[in-house]
This record gives structure tokens, sequence and C-alpha cells, in this order.
């Protein structure tokens, strides 16, 4: 029957356990408020105001602490076990003003019912066991002034605990409503506020750009590397017999680029899984002599002129444009063929240009390409500068380059 499913309902039970921790919670409370309370009768001249203005100054502590980042993990963690999780998306720790009132208010509740139902719940079985017992002896209780209360022994008393289990029946009954009732309490104070679901959201929406911008590293870099391991494995192949040192700088190649494409595998692997950040730091402007030489091992004929101290550009700007021009001598090197390579690069005080430019040779793009393109869009984009990229001149004795412009510090400012 519905009227006795709270006698029987599980979380009729869960809910007492919650009521139950209110009240061990407000044990601390209670213990001040036996301290306060006679403290203040020499500043007071009756015991009623002491107990007023202790009663009120324990509400203070009690509220006072309810805003302590523990307490709202605890609150959480049993309306969550106890309450059978009303608000599975509330954080346990509020990240606004607002949630943190609400989840003070929530304790709040928590520990005034829960110090009322725990009272009922130790009076309870003590009546119960008292009552059976006057029964036989015919005493109930004593009072303050030493009287003692009694009731006719035998049959004529059997009614008392047959009362008591019907007040023990009720208190089930009441910790099922008031159980309901903190649960509803909870889903009004804990749902997620419109300011939390925007910080999720702006959470997630920086995971995403990072992983977006971790693809486009590892696009970069296992691209760079797969185009000199084709071309120099395809060189190899031709000259096995007939140059074998230049076979062995070319398998020497195969390996430097396998290496440290893995390498930079294993960064991103481990950052798209939350470890450490690698082995492997993030290459910058620093390494490009090295990038040059490797892509020269692959057979193509790479002019660099490095001019300025590329030691000055900031660290996250020289990071994108080693890969911007890690991307460009990969394209030269999968879609030109063997075409001699330039690439300028100019450091001016606020401001880097990066030129790299090759004929047009007689390789054709892949299907499906551009994303190299793409991203290297992307990246001047985010460090606010420009780019452009595309055949310059005909197709006879044209050329393709491609032309980067970063600005920063005072120079970025100039150009807002």
């Amino acid at each position: 029957m519905r009227i006795l499913r709270p006698l029987t309902n599980k979380a009729t039970y869960r809910r007492w356990v919650y009521l139950v921790l209110g009240g061990a919670i407000s044990v601390p409370y209670m213990l001040f408020s036996a301290v306060a309370v006679p403290s203040l009768l020499p500043f007071v001249t009756t015991l009623e105001r002491a107990t007023l203005l202790g009663g009120l100054l324990t509400l203070l502590v009690l509220a006072g602490t309810a805003f302590l980042p523990a307490v709202h993990v605890l609150e959480s963690t049993a309306i969550r076990e106890l309450l059978d999780d009303p608000v599975p998306d509330a954080p346990a720790k509020p990240h606004t003003r607002q949630g943190r009132l609400h989840a003070a208010t929530m304790f709040i509740l928590h520990v005034v019912a829960g110090l009322v139902v725990s009272f009922f719940s130790l009076l309870a079985p003590v009546a119960i066991g008292v009552s059976i017992s006057a029964v036989f002896t015919g005493h109930l209780f004593q009072t303050t002034d030493g009287d003692d209360v009694t009731v006719p022994k035998g049959w004529a008393s059997v009614w008392l605990p047959v009362v008591f289990v019907f007040g023990l029946v009720l208190l089930i009954y009441a910790v099922s409503v008031a159980g309901g009732l903190l649960r509803r309490a909870a889903i009004a104070l804990l749902g997620t506020t419109a300011a939390d679901r925007i910080a999720r959201l702006e959470r997630r929406t920086e995971q995403l750009a990072e992983r977006n911008r971790l693809a486009r590293e590892l696009h970069d870099s296992v691209g760079h590397a797969l185009s000199v391991v084709t071309v120099q494995a395809g060189a190899a192949r031709r000259t096995l017999r007939t140059d074998p040192d230049f076979t062995e700088r070319a398998l020497g190649a195969i390996e430097e680029s396998a290496r440290t494409a893995l390498d930079d595998l294993d960064h991103v692997l481990g950052l798209l899984r939350e470890e450490a950040a690698g082995r492997a730091p993030q290459p910058t402007l620093a390494a490009l002599p090295a990038l040059v030489e490797t892509t020269r091992l692959a057979g193509t004929d790479v002019t660099a002129d490095l001019g300025g101290d590329l030691a000055a550009v900031p660290p996250v700007v020289s990071r994108e444009v080693y890969r911007i021009l890690q991307e460009c001598l990969t394209n030269a090197v999968r879609h030109a063929g063997r075409v001699p390579v330039t690439v300028v690069v100019g450091v001016a005080a606020h401001e880097l240009r990066a030129r790299v430019a090759n004929p047009l040779g007689s390789g054709t793009r892949r299907s499906g390409g551009g994303r190299g393109l793409r991203g290297m869009a992307e990246r001047v984009s985010v460090l606010g500068g420009e780019l452009s990229a595309g055949p310059v001149g005909g197709p006879v004795g044209g050329h393709w380059e491609v032309v980067v412009r970063v600005p920063w510090g005072t120079g970025r400012g100039r150009e807002r």
C-alpha cells in the first residue's frame, strides 16, 4: 500500500542516516552553546537572556563555518550518497559567491533538522524501553523535583508501550517527509546555476582548444617526419648499391626523423592523457637550424637566412612560428619535389617576419589537402599576426611563397 511505503522504502532509512549525521555534526555547536550561555550570565540579568544570546552566537558560529570548503565537500558527499544524488552536476566546491551561499544554507538546514530528528531518534527507544518496564514495575519516571510518576501495573498500562511504538512509526514518517523536503531544498539550492554552467562551458572550450592545438602539433611534427622518411627511403633504395655513403646518410636522416616524431608523439599523448608533459620539450626557433639540416638530408637544397636574436622572441611566438616553418618545409618536400627552398627569418624590435619560397615543382597536391595551410592560418590568427600563402608569378618560372608577420609586445599594441 502507498501509505505504508515510507516504512519499507530504503530511501527513508538513508534519509534517516543523513539527518542523524546532521545531528552528529551539531554536537560541537551544542557544546559551544553550553559554554557560551554560562559565560554570558555575568553580563546579563536573567538566564533567559543569556540563553537567547548564546543561541544567537551559536547560530553565527554555525553560519561562519558553513562557508568552509571542507564543509561543502562533506555536505555534497552526504547528499550524493544518502539523498539519492538529486543534483549530480553540482560541484563539490562551488565556484561562485551565490553557489557558496546556497551550499552554506543547505548545510545549516541539514544541521538544524538533523538536531531535531536526532533528539527524537534517541528519545524514542528510551521511551519504549521505559514504558515496557513500567508495565511490570509501575514506575514510569522521576521528575526534576524528585517526585515519582507511577502507573498501574499489569494490563492496565499496556497501552503505554503501544503509544510509544506508534510514536516511533510517526517518527519514521516524519523522517521520510523531512528527508524529502531537504532533497527538494538540495535541488533548489545546489542545482547548477547559470554562472556554473558558463564556467563549465568555458573550461570545456579551453580543453577542446588545447586538444585542437595538440592535434596541429602532432600533424606538423609527424607529417614532416614522414615526408622526410618517405623521400629518404626512396633515395636510399635507389642508391643502395651505387652510393653506399649517401645511403648511410639517408638512413641516418630516417632514424633521426623517426626518433623526433616518436618523442613528439609521446609528448602529445602524455598531455592528452593528462599526465606529465613528457620527455620532449616543444621545439622553438632555436631548433630551426636542426630542422633545416634534416630537410637537407632529405635531398632538398635549403638556403636559410636567419637574422636577429631568435632567443629574444617570446616562447609562445617562437614555438608557433617554428611549427609554421616546419609545415612549409614539409609541404615543399611533399608537393614540389627536389627543388631549392629559401627560408628567411628576421627578428626586429617587437616583430618577427618569416618567408619560405620554392619554385613550383611538378608534384601535385594530394586530394583532401589543405589542412596544413588552415593550421598555419589558425596559429598566426591566435598570435595576432598576418599570413599570406600562394603562388607568385606565372606557371613558368613562378614560385610558391609563404610570408608570416607576427608582432608582440609594444609592436602588437601599435598594431591595435
